[in-house]
């Protein structure tokens, strides 16, 4: 049973703004300490100069304080923070003028008035500087505008791309195989509206409005729109064929993740999962996008090679031409360049987005 009530060593300090009180108590348990009347009343269970007991000591400030202390119990101490009502240098801590045996300066915060001006004076120049600083950093007038266009510009890109995938899975549940032979007829309007807009994202690139890097935007855009609109778009006879779906489809689950990613991120919000999702779809989507895209071409070769169309002819006396199929076989090898282009740069990301974080070194 504890025994009577008995008073703690406190040691006490300033600044202009605060009072500090250190309480000399450990393993402290309940403490209850509250301010009124300028009074501040404190009682506790702890381990102090006369072994585990309850402690209790009240002090009567020399100037109003706020009546809301600050408390942080730790395993050795009890720390209190007291705020002035007034900013100013106090000549001793009680309104009585003789000081309680209990309480005694607290030296490892002990400052005196001109050193706190003087700490005090640096605080308001740091202020200063750092207003100083910000002050020098340009405001962009038209911040609120790009982070508007931003968001308009994925979620339109975000709602077409959808619309493309829910059509395409609800043909391919209700048709089946069938579903592979009028993709291009069903989809190929708002897949052209897509792709055309994404030519944004070069010019987004190119006046700094994002920070990805400008060529696998490039390589990405500009090779889905020569299989889009130079493939697809001038061959009638590639419109029926079962890889138009594949080619469609996965670009479109690409864009599912990508563009949700960028319009959150743009408001500053990151939702784990997407970003997971961002970072890792394309591990299986890209190479199986890249091979639809393969094929796709492979399969138009031999039409343009009978057709003649795009192929160029040089004026006589030279009088040769070259066959539009001839640079469809480059473009091949310039293909899986630009799928390992973009590889090694979302495989960059990945690691940064996704990685370990380095730890410091002590």
């Amino acid at each position: 049973m504890a025994g009577p009530s008995l008073r703690p060593h406190v040691h006490w300090a300033q600044r202009h703004r605060e009072l500090y009180l250190r309480v000399e108590l450990s393993d402290v348990q309940n403490p209850d300490i509250a301010i009124a009347d300028n009074v501040l009343r404190f009682r506790a269970q702890g381990h102090g100069a006369k072994g585990d007991n309850i402690y209790e000591f009240e002090i009567e400030f020399l100037e109003p304080v706020e009546p809301k202390p600050v408390c942080r119990v730790t395993q050795r101490q009890l720390n209190i923070t007291v705020q002035k009502k007034e900013s100013n240098w106090w000549e001793r801590l009680t309104k009585q003028e003789k000081r309680p045996l209990f309480l005694a300066p607290d030296f490892d915060r002990w400052l005196d008035e001109s050193d706190a001006e003087m700490e005090l004076k640096e605080k308001e120049e740091e202020k200063i500087n750092k207003m100083k600083i910000e002050s020098r950093v340009p405001k962009d007038p038209f911040r609120h505008l790009k982070k508007g266009y931003l968001i308009m510009y994925n979620l339109v890109q975000f709602l077409g791309f959808s619309w493309i995938f829910v059509n395409m899975t609800v043909r391919l549940f209700i048709l089946g195989k069938d579903s592979f032979y009028d993709t291009f007829h069903t989809i190929s309007d708002m897949m052209y509206f897509c792709q055309t807009l994404a030519l944004m994202e070069i010019m987004n690139s190119l006046i700094g409005l994002v920070r990805s890097p400008l060529l696998p935007a490039v390589a990405q855009i500009f090779g889905r729109n020569f299989i889009l609109f130079v493939i697809l778009g001038s061959l009638e006879e590639m419109q029926s064929k079962p890889v138009v779906f594949f080619v469609f489809y996965f670009w479109s689950i690409i864009e599912l993740f990508r563009y949700p990613y960028y319009m959150l991120s743009s408001i500053g919000i990151e939702w784990k999962p997407l970003t997971w999702l961002r970072y890792s779809a394309w591990i299986p989507l890209y190479p199986l996008g890249g091979l639809a895209e393969a094929v796709c071409i492979v399969q138009s070769i031999p039409i343009f090679s009978e057709t003649g169309k795009l192929s160029l002819g040089l004026p006589n006396p030279l009088n040769v031409t070259i066959q539009f199929s001839f640079l469809l076989q480059i473009y091949l090898i310039v293909l899986f360049l630009g799928i390992f282009v973009n590889f090694r740069h979302l495989y960059k990301q990945r690691k940064q987005h996704l990685g370990p974080k380095k730890r410091k070194m002590k």
